[in-house]
Parts: C-alpha cells; sequence; structure tokens
C-alpha cells in the first residue's frame, strides 16, 4: 500500500535525497545509520517498560526514515549498486529479527505470536526474494509490506498497545504472504 503513496511522493523522494546527498555519505551510510537506531530500538523493547516501549516506536520511525533516505540517496547521486541493494535487503531482516527479540525478551507481547509474527514477516520477503529470480516483481504485492508492518509496530509502541500491534502484525504479514503466493502461483 505505501509503495503506491511512494511513488505518488517521488518528488518530496527525491529532494529528500538531495538534501543527505549533500553529507557525502554513501548510500550504505545510511543503510547503517538506520539498522543501528533499530538495533537501539530494540534494546528499548528489551527493556520492557511502557515508557522505553513508546521510546521504541518513535526510534522505529526514524530508521525507516533512514530506510527511505539510503535508496533516495542512491538514485540521486548514481550509486545503486547491486552490493548496496543486498546489504540493505540483509539489515532489513536482521533489523525485525532483533525488534521482535526485544519485544519477547522484554515480555511485552506473546512469544509465540511474536514468533508467528516475525516468521510471517520473514516470508513475506522470501516469497519477494524468490519470486524475482522467475521475472515476478512483487513490490507492491500486498497489504503488508515491511513499510505497513514497521508503521503498526511503532505507532502501537507509541501508544503503549505493542502487544496489539504484533498480532495485527501477524494478521498483515500472513495475508500479506497469501496474496504473493497466489499473485506469483498465476504469473507461473
Amino acid at each position: 500500500m505505501l509503495e503506491n503513496l511512494r511513488k505518488q511522493l517521488s518528488n518530496l523522494l527525491e529532494s529528500t535525497g538531495r538534501l543527505f546527498s549533500k553529507t557525502k555519505l554513501p548510500p550504505t551510510a545510511f543503510t547503517v545509520i538506520g539498522f543501528m537506531v533499530s538495533t537501539l530500538a530494540s534494546y528499548f523493547f528489551f527493556l520492557g517498560k511502557v515508557e522505553y516501549e513508546r521510546v521504541a516506536g518513535v526510534l522505529i520511525l526514524i530508521s525507516g526514515f533512514f530506510d527511505i533516505v539510503d535508496g533516495s540517496v542512491a538514485r540521486i547521486t548514481g550509486k545503486v549498486t547491486q552490493r548496496g541493494a543486498f546489504l540493505d535487503s540483509n539489515l532489513d531482516r536482521l533489523s525485525e529479527i532483533l525488534l521482535y527479540m526485544g519485544i519477547v525478551l522484554g515480555s511485552l507481547a506473546n512469544g509465540a505470536i511474536s514468533m508467528f509474527a516475525l516468521s510471517m514477516s520473514l516470508m513475506v520477503s522470501y516469497a519477494r526474494a524468490r519470486a524475482e529470480p522467475f521475472g515476478v516483481k512483487l513490490s507492491g504485492v500486498g497489504i503488508g509490506e515491511r513499510s505497513e508492518r514497521l508503521i503498526v509496530l511503532s505507532l502501537s509502541s507509541i501508544l503503549g498497545l505493542v502487544s496489539y500491534g504484533v498480532l495485527f502484525v501477524a494478521v498483515l504479514a500472513t495475508i500479506t504472504f497469501l496474496q504473493r503466493l497466489v499473485f506469483t502461483s498465476k504469473r507461473l
């Protein structure tokens, strides 16, 4: 859903990319900054208190911002590389794993539901990775891509309701995974 919005906001994203490209930092620096902020969010979840849960929610939003910046800077500076895309994708998965570990270890949500939400989130990404070699593009397919899931997790955390956010992410990710399975199967 946000992928379609991203297309409409392309001018704003381009302006953001231009602004951050003036720092002369490579796009991967923003990828790493986003990952570090996400890791910090995981730590705040691990602390297991509602006030820290709220901080974690804000940090997830900041991390997501840097996830947008890295791609914008890469496009603006002409530094879009396979290595950068590979690093970005892997750090995105690792940050999701760390976020859910923090939530579970901080006893902020049911462990089984958290593991299911994480597993289905990873399956959404895995479906995309497996479909692309067959020429099937899954960007924008499904109601709960990574951006949507992180916004749900972030907002529910800011409200002090991360356990409900985790449950909602589990549902969103499951539906998205099934949508991607059906979409890819029809095209193959």
